[in-house]
């Protein structure tokens, strides 16, 4: 058993790591950067570490600053919380070779998913349904007009290494393709210093769909259901919910079943998520994410699970708490994600919160860092927090998601709370007919 675990995050996931720790028994250690001397993560932790300067890549990038701050405080393991370091199969072996323990899966798992060609032939070996596509990396243009031509328009060009929407270019003809493929190569080398690119066919209008699975590393696995996060802007999510509308109960539990399979095949460990593209009944693998997702408090409320509880549990060696059979839906749970950023642009707002109320009643959960006074740095992303709703049914939970909204106070900057208030006006977001086009067909309209 862990006494002691460091959070290598910041924000509100490191905040929900902490308390998971505390219920635990666990005493957390909390590293910073000088511009969070005094965040919410650092003061709720059992000790803290300053670990550099604001910048990122000298502080929660900083591997060797991590290291040293675990060595410093006798941290037994490390939990990455999402985004920083906890995709970075460097990192995860680095701590193996200095005996902490990494509270995730394997440095070679992280490598293989890391890699989205690797990841779509790993999980088309493991039975799961794919895009069609290239088989591999593109080396030239000749290749890539043989290929769209064999597979058909529109198609999209994607870095390998990509993410966040960066080194992906649509081709809707033979036309557009040398352009395509040629600005996905520049922007794919000067993103991620790799300029290798695949070409998959495009789906006109697909949702996005991803199913969260958990394995305990030894050939075990279960898989908790899917989310629908296909409201998006410019390939973020900004709106997640649980379980999908439109996805039976028979449609959820066979493509469960095949994730789950896949990842007990390989002896994951902790948890995952194994992301599609849903249209016309069909599931196209497009990605996994070796991690906890920003999203995973949906899945938690219509499961009953606490999904770090339980990755810190496998990463000490102990079975998983639950079964399959244990898993049950239960009710229907919605997330939005409020940034500080300035409507209609988007445009970060960085500043200090001259007042904060969170929601609260039945079936609100407010997961955010936020406190009267906090100065919101200007060096991170703009996420400021999380706003969770469950209910009986999907209506019950738009219910209380207008009401905990009319609740929600966060003055001294602007942020996008205006934009839920608007959606959930709707007729399409109420009904729940939407897909990975809409929101951004719908900010055109209305806020352009």
């Amino acid at each position: 058993m862990f006494d002691k675990i460091l959070v290598a995050n910041r924000g509100e996931i490191a905040l929900r790591v902490i308390r998971a720790a505390r219920e635990m028994g666990i005493r957390s250690v909390a590293v910073h950067s000088t511009a969070d001397v005094d965040a919410m993560h650092v003061r709720m932790a059992d000790e803290s570490v300053c670990i550099g300067p604001p910048a990122g890549t000298d502080s929660y990038l900083s591997i060797p600053a991590i290291v040293a701050a675990c060595e410093i405080t006798g941290a037994q393991a490390i939990h990455p919380g999402y985004g920083f370091l906890s995709e970075n199969a460097r990192f995860v072996q680095v701590l193996e070779d200095h005996e902490i323990t990494f509270i995730g899966p394997s440095a070679e798992h992280i490598r293989i998913m890391g890699d989205k060609i690797t990841a779509k032939e790993t999980m088309k070996a493991l039975g799961v349904p794919c895009v069609p596509g290239s088989d591999g990396g593109v080396p030239d243009l000749a290749s890539a007009r043989r290929i769209a031509d064999e597979i058909g328009y529109p198609v999209i060009v994607k870095a390998t290494a990509g993410g966040g929407g960066r080194g992906m270019k649509l081709a809707e003809s033979a036309a557009d393709l040398e352009q395509a493929f040629n600005t996905a190569r520049a922007e794919a080398k000067a993103a991620f210093g790799n300029d290798e690119v695949y070409i998959e066919k495009y789906l006109t209008n697909p949702r996005h769909i991803e199913v969260q699975v958990f394995g305990d590393g030894k050939g075990g696995a279960v898989h908790l259901g899917e989310r629908d996060c296909s409201l998006q802007r410019r390939h973020q999510k900004v709106f997640e919910e649980a379980p999908g509308p439109g996805i039976s109960a028979e449609t959820r539990a066979r493509i469960g079943k095949i994730c789950a399979d896949a990842v007990a095949g390989i002896k994951y460990a902790g948890a995952g998520t194994i992301e599609f593209l849903y249209e016309n009944g069909e599931f196209y693998f497009i990605e996994m994410n070796t991690r906890l997702q920003v999203e995973h408090p949906v899945t938690e409320a219509i499961f009953g699970v606490d999904l770090v509880r339980e990755q810190i549990r496998v990463a000490e060696g102990l079975p998983m708490s639950f079964t399959q059979d244990d898993l049950q839906v239960n009710g229907h749970a919605i997330e939005i994600r409020i940034n500080a950023e300035k409507l209609p642009g988007f445009t970060p707002c960085p500043g200090t919160i001259t007042q904060y109320h969170a929601p609260g009643g039945l079936g609100v959960r407010m997961d955010s860092a936020l406190y009267d006074g906090y100065t919101i740095p200007p060096y991170y992303d703009s996420l400021i927090g999380k706003l969770i709703v469950h209910g009986r049914d999907r209506q019950e939970a738009l219910a209380r998601l207008s009401r905990a909204l009319s609740e929600l106070i966060v003055d001294g900057i602007d942020t996008t709370i205006p934009l839920f208030d608007a959606l959930l006006a709707e007729p399409d977001i109420l009904s729940g007919n939407y897909n990975i086009l809409w929101l951004e067909k719908w900010l055109e309209r209305n806020m352009a």
